[in-house]
């Protein structure tokens, strides 16, 4: 396994690079990079079919420098220059437990000055240069996929929240014993969490921007199944602990890799396991029973999916009928994923049955009832 970037390099090339990059993070950020990709693709699609529409706003241009303006690009270049600066000469802390150093209280006092008065400086300057004698007010188009950006920063930041959010319910006795070590640590991170507050995010700005909710969330479904699949590959990778329960049966076929069907997941940043014998630093566990590698199993199938989404669009014309089937696609790999993986049980009414076996069932069932609905409101909707 490669908790971190070091670890993945040192294997391909036999040289230890300390970095302060961990290896789920990088494929997080790859998995919003390519929902970023596939939404985007989407969006200019359905504009160049005239199903979306550009908006015409008014911008005033040519004002002068901004105190608040100002006041908030220097406290953005505080943090920066406060954090950077102690990471940089602090680098082995840094490298060796980087979620402490960004969300702890320690940082380098000088160093947030420098860089809050270089950026106010940049902001100030650059304003004076596009500045008018008398500012006025002109009329911009703005492209329903030149929204992607704020949308992606703020589906980030609420899908995190509500990752932390439900994996935190999901795991009740361990957050209650330390809650706010649960909610800032950067492990333990819930799909349905981030699904849902950073899909509800995006339905705001979507629908402030001239959007209809259904075509928004049409958009969504490939995208959506493609950053879930690559984002899966850090599961894996860094064996985050989202693998599945011990698996001794024999292989099926004899040409299937062994780690395809049955892992041990040594050096995992989940921690979990006996000692690696031999093995010194952080990183030094390993299953003592083999598991089944759910996470590669949901990059393939997800990714399988998302190939099925991406040729079906061009036919789908019902608005809410593409996000109806990703919901009932993602309900049902994720519901029979849940058969062979690790997870927290609940019990009510003498049922037995995980967080995500409930959402995923729900999540079926409102996908088939938006399939159902698109169909009956085909007349209504048809200049939707």
């Amino acid at each position: 396994m490669f908790p971190t970037v070091s670890h993945f390099i040192e294997y391909l090339f036999g040289v230890q690079v300390p970095m302060p990059f961990n290896t789920f993070g990088v494929f997080v950020a790859l998995a919003f990079m390519a929902g970023y990709w596939a939404f985007t693709k989407e969006l200019k699609r359905k504009e160049a079919l005239g199903i979306l529409h550009p908006v015409q706003k008014t911008v005033t241009v040519g004002l002068p420098p901004q105190p608040m303006e100002l006041f908030y690009n220097g406290l953005f270049g505080f943090l920066i220059g406060y954090k950077l600066v102690y990471a940089l000469l602090n680098y082995q802390l840094f490298v060796s437990d980087a979620q402490t150093v960004l969300l702890s209280t320690r940082g380098n006092i000088l160093g947030g000055v420098i860089l809050a008065a270089l950026f106010a400086y940049w902001d100030y300057n650059e304003k004076n240069k596009s500045k008018l004698p008398k500012p006025k007010q002109v009329a911009v188009i703005e492209h329903p996929h030149d929204l992607m950006g704020n949308m992606i920063v703020w589906a980030a930041v609420w899908g995190f929240l509500g990752a932390k959010i439900f994996d935190n319910l999901e795991h009740w006795e361990s957050f209650v014993k330390d809650p706010i070590g649960g909610l800032l640590s950067f492990s333990g991170l819930t799909f349905y969490g981030g699904l849902i507050c950073g899909g509800a995010a995006v339905l705001y700005i979507a629908k402030n921007n001239g959007i209809k909710p259904l075509h928004m969330l049409d958009v969504g479904g490939p995208g959506m199944m493609l950053a879930y699949s690559v984002g899966r590959i850090g599961c894996h990778l860094s064996g985050d602990g989202d693998w599945g329960i011990v698996n001794m049966n024999p292989k099926p076929f004899s040409w299937l890799p062994d780690w395809l069907w049955a892992y041990t997941y040594p050096n995992n940043v989940a921690m979990e396991g006996v000692q690696i014998p031999g093995c010194t630093g952080k990183f030094c566990a390993v299953l003592p029973l083999p598991v089944y590698p759910t996470p590669i199993y949901e990059v393939i199938v997800c990714f399988l999916l998302f190939l099925v989404l991406w040729r079906i669009r061009h036919m789908i014309k019902l608005p809410g009928m593409m996000f109806g089937i990703y919901l009932m696609m993602n309900g049902l790999e994720r519901f029979f994923i849940e058969l062979i993986r690790v997870n927290s049980r609940y019990h009510v009414a003498g049922i037995s049955f995980t967080q995500a076996e409930l959402i995923s069932s729900l999540l079926f069932i409102c996908g088939l009832l938006l399939v159902v609905f698109s169909i009956k409101n085909k007349e209504k909707h048809a200049s939707y």
